[in-house]
């Protein structure tokens, strides 16, 4: 992490009340008919066991709809954010872009003050002990375009080392490591200005790790990588994690990503955390349902997919228009009402293509949890995201 320039961190906030009210850390989410476990209940943890904890974290944007209107409006980044994060665990923020991934990523990297609330890293208070934070954590922010054009791949990673006090001999033998798990050893003496964009993320990797960080946070580390770079990254991810007293946090909207690689998920979507738990668990409460994908000819009028919701035992469906056809996904009760459902679809002079029936995923979880799937973003009206970011 840069030094920053003094001043740009607010005065710490006063203490929030931790009593009568708000969530708990990686709260209950509820699915259709019952409850999520709390897997990591109030004070669950020593407080000398968590690499991370937020206490009703909030952070909330203001801006004008209209240039020099005199009513602001208050964007709600994130919302009374609980979270605990165990030293050495591997753990994945799982939402839609816009949700507050980067908002949350950015406090508690100590580049961005919440508005309420407390956040601690290894036991720091983000606000009033940002200068020692950023002694033992790094970031990889995915898109991010970082470095010097005029320089070659190995002589910024060195420049980033020695913004650590690292010795270039331990310099240049981290840079080489990191420069084969990325596959870009055959690039180390290339101008940055002419590497690729997914070349570049290679190297934006590589410089996060480089001064071998107590804690990493990874905001869509694998976004603009091939797939078998993406691959080799998250077997780094693992590898790394695994060590003694190492934490990842990792933001995604990759279903594969979160399942492959974290301990615990929370999944947040409008600045709030709507469940937290292992990805096996998650899906363990779905288990119980049935999950179909249908792919329907034609369209499928607004009428009867009121109906469709409507139907006993459709506990929550998303669809997805196309040429001429459309990709239904359904949650249901259980497997006799795919019957009433077919009868319904096929009234509207719908043809089904295709039905199958699969395991709950992560996403399965998310739909059921929100009711839309998580690659649709979070808006709000106008140019400004969640996450407090303009387009």
């Amino acid at each position: 992490m840069g030094r920053g320039r003094e001043g740009v961190i607010p005065p710490p906030p006063q203490p929030f009340p931790t009593e009568g009210g708000g969530n708990t850390p990686c709260p209950v989410g509820i699915l259709p008919g019952r409850e999520l476990l709390n897997y990591n209940a109030v004070g669950h943890f020593p407080m000398d066991d968590l690499a991370i904890r937020t206490e009703h974290l909030t952070r909330l944007y203001k801006y004008r709809p209209v240039r020099g209107a005199k009513t602001q409006r208050i964007i709600e980044a994130l919302v009374d954010v609980n979270l605990e994060v165990k030293r050495g665990e591997l753990f994945g923020l799982l939402g839609p872009n816009g949700a507050g991934k980067t908002t949350l990523i950015k406090i508690l990297t100590t580049l961005l003050a919440p508005t309420s609330g407390r956040a601690w890293v290894d036991g720091l208070d983000v606000v009033r002990d940002y200068r020692r934070i950023r002694e033992r954590i790094n970031m990889v922010a995915g898109g991010e375009n970082t470095g010097y054009g005029l320089l070659t791949v190995r002589e910024n990673l060195w420049m980033f080392a020695q913004f650590y006090g690292l010795d270039s001999r331990t310099a240049y033998q981290r840079i080489d490591a990191l420069l084969a798990v990325v596959g870009l050893s055959d690039q180390a003496n290339t101008k940055v200005s002419n590497l690729s964009t997914g070349m570049r993320q290679k190297m934006n990797f590589v410089r996060g790790f480089i001064s071998d960080p107590q804690i990493i946070f990874l905001d869509e580390p694998t976004l603009g990588l091939d797939v078998g770079a993406a691959r080799d990254v998250r077997r780094y991810i693992k590898e790394w994690t695994a060590r003694p007293d190492k934490t990842t946090l990792l933001t995604t909207h990759y279903m594969v990503e979160a399942d492959e690689l974290c301990d615990r998920v929370a999944i947040i979507d409008r600045g709030r955390v709507l469940a937290c738990d292992t990805p096996a668990a998650l899906k363990r409460q779905l288990q119980r349902e049935a999950i179909f994908d249908l792919q329907v000819s034609g369209f499928l009028s607004p009428a009867r997919r009121e109906q469709l919701a409507g139907l006993a035992g459709v506990q929550k469906f998303t669809a997805t228009q196309h040429n001429g056809y459309m990709d239904l996904r359904l949650i249901l009760a259980d497997e006799s009402v795919i019957g009433p459902v077919v009868t319904t679809l096929t009234g509207d002079g719908a043809s089904i293509l295709e039905l199958r029936k699969r395991e709950p995923t992560l996403e399965d979880v998310f739909v059921a949890l929100v009711g839309r799937r998580l690659a649709e973003d979070t808006r709000q009206v106008g140019d400004v995201h969640l996450s407090g970011e303009r387009e």
